[in-house]
Formats: structure tokens, C-alpha cells, sequence
């Protein structure tokens, strides 16, 4: 799970799958977010176990057993 402080225009597949969350830099927000996240664990469940469109997160493993078989 991240918390995505600043977006420039990226992003918009993991904004729209809910595996980030915009808050910008108001420090309140941020304060107040990263404390949903500690504090309520419904809520940080719904972002952790939210599916990654970028894929699973096994791409380096794979590239280094890959690697070890040349």
C-alpha cells in the first residue's frame, strides 16, 4: 500500500484501482490520511489488499532467476 503525497498527471490506474490515494501536500490532509491508514483497519485493508494494475510485484525476482540461468 502507498500514499501517494503529489501527482502530476501519472498515476491515474492506481488512483482509479484505490492501491494509492491523492492527497496532495496539505498537511492536514496528509496528517489526517496516514492516520485513517494506523488507526482504522478496515480502511487500511481496503487499500492493501486492493488489486495492483501495474501487476503482482514479482518483476525483479523473475528478472534475477532469469538472470542466474544464462
Amino acid at each position: 500500500m502507498k500514499m501517494l503525497l503529489l501527482v502530476l498527471g501519472t498515476h491515474p490506474k492506481a488512483l482509479a484501482a484505490g492501491t494509492v490515494k491523492l492527497v496532495g501536500s496539505d498537511y492536514n490532509l496528509m496528517v489526517g490520511e496516514v492516520s485513517m491508514l494506523l488507526e482504522d483497519s478496515s480502511y487500511h485493508d481496503g487499500m492493501s489488499k486492493a488489486l495492483n494494475p501495474y501487476g503482482k510485484g514479482k518483476a525483479c525476482s523473475r528478472i534475477v532467476d532469469y538472470i542466474k540461468t544464462i
